[in-house]
């Protein structure tokens, strides 16, 4: 049986627009995100997922450890149901959930913040100064990742954390460590030029070499900076975890002895974006489908929705791609529209109406923002159905 048949098999029951996750693709990232990380424990990326019950499923697996949420109120709700160990990866200034949290004691032992400036420790400090019995509050320091050659006259990788040479993050981690009502307990930094850049684009081979020299002189640098900034930063408080990478530096990353865990979530869904890396080996593991409404003419067909446009520079790259049956592309004049979506090539004249069409989206957890549900595929037979983060009526972002 194809993958098309046995996913049209598995929810002929159900009605598009639905989205599914593949439990033997996902389960097959998964070894392969673990065996990639040799022996460190993999914190799962939340965004990249954004469902609780899938967090749960990937956390029993050996090799992960931990979620690495994208806001304090998410946090907060993961800490609330049960998640012991949250790390926030993103600063926040969310005045309520940040005195939330210090009257939480036993969400304060779970949740960790990530700050890169005192500005921030000051701005938590004021919020929290009326709190009753505060919680200290666990704190990780962001480094900048970002690769400055030629002398620091270029800049290469994302705009993130200012704290970029070992004395500037040792002198924010002093202020942590030093201040009451603080922990001071780890340290992250998410190298996107690294993780986030695929090093083989289809189509590119030239710029395929200059990704993979860039990426070589890039991660050489960190390795080093990174080392001396957690041995500064070990001088001044005892480290829980120093967090690095993406689904897209695994190994580069868990080869550097300063690092003692993995952050990665889009590799468990792979979405498209994630095919141009040469050390990614997935499987598609989430996919949505759409229903065929109309048959313009020959060699087209329109779908009902699909305009699920991934973040990031505008492109073509951040559409989601028609999947199965394979053969179709986007009309240029359209591509993927809000309400309804041609799509043009010979497999066009083999769909019905009310047939459907399987895509994948640019990123992973992305698609989870327009679907309540997604359905747990096995085989060919849905075997169970779990709300998304939107489907449990929570959207943090």
């Amino acid at each position: 049986m194809t993958d098309l048949d046995r996913l049209n098999h598995a929810t002929a029951h159900l009605d598009p627009a639905l989205a599914v996750v593949d439990l033997a693709a996902l389960r097959h990232n998964a070894t392969e995100l673990v065996r990639r990380a040799a022996g460190k424990p993999i914190r799962i990326a939340s965004k990249s997922v954004r469902s609780r019950e899938v967090l749960r499923a990937v956390l029993a697996l050996d090799g992960f450890a931990g979620v690495l949420a994208f806001t304090l109120p998410e946090a907060l709700w993961l800490a609330g149901s049960g998640f012991d160990d949250v790390l926030v990866g993103y600063p926040t200034v969310d005045r309520a959930a940040l005195r939330r949290l210090a009257a939480n004691s036993r969400a304060a032992h779970a949740v960790t913040v990530t700050i890169d400036s005192t500005e921030q420790l000051d701005l938590i400090e004021k919020v929290t100064a009326d709190v009753a019995e505060a919680a200290p509050i666990r704190v990780c320091v962001d480094i900048d990742a970002s690769w400055r050659p030629l002398g620091g006259r270029m800049r290469v990788g994302a705009r993130r954390s200012p704290l970029h040479s070992p004395a500037a993050v040792a002198a924010v981690a002093r202020e942590a460590a030093d201040r009451h009502g603080f922990r001071l307990v780890g340290l992250m930094a998410y190298e996107a030029q690294i993780a986030g850049v695929g090093d083989a684009p289809p189509g590119r081979p030239a710029r395929a070499l200059a990704v993979r020299a860039m990426q070589r002189g890039s991660m050489a640098e960190l390795a080093e900076r990174r080392a001396a900034i957690v041995a500064a930063v070990k001088e001044i408080a005892q480290l829980e975890f120093v967090n690095g990478g993406g689904t897209g530096s695994v190994e580069r990353t868990a080869a550097e002895d300063a690092v003692t865990e993995i952050g990665a979530g889009s590799g468990l869904f792979q979405p498209r974006l994630f095919d141009g890396y040469r050390a990614v080996t997935g499987r598609p593991a989430a996919l949505f489908a759409l229903s065929v409404v109309r048959r313009p003419g020959p060699g087209v067909v329109t779908a009902l929705g699909g305009g699920y446009i991934a973040s990031g520079p505008p492109g073509s790259d951040r559409l989601p791609q028609p999947y199965l049956p394979s053969g179709l592309r986007y009309d240029p004049q359209e591509a993927a529209g809000e309400v309804q979506t041609p799509l043009l090539g010979a497999a066009a004249d083999n769909l019905a109406v009310g047939d459907r069409v399987w895509f994948r989206h640019a990123k992973a957890g992305e698609m989870c923002e327009h679907f309540a549900e997604l359905h747990l595929v096995q085989d060919d037979s849905v075997t169970a159905t779990v709300p998304t983060y939107r489907g449990e009526g929570r959207a943090f972002l």
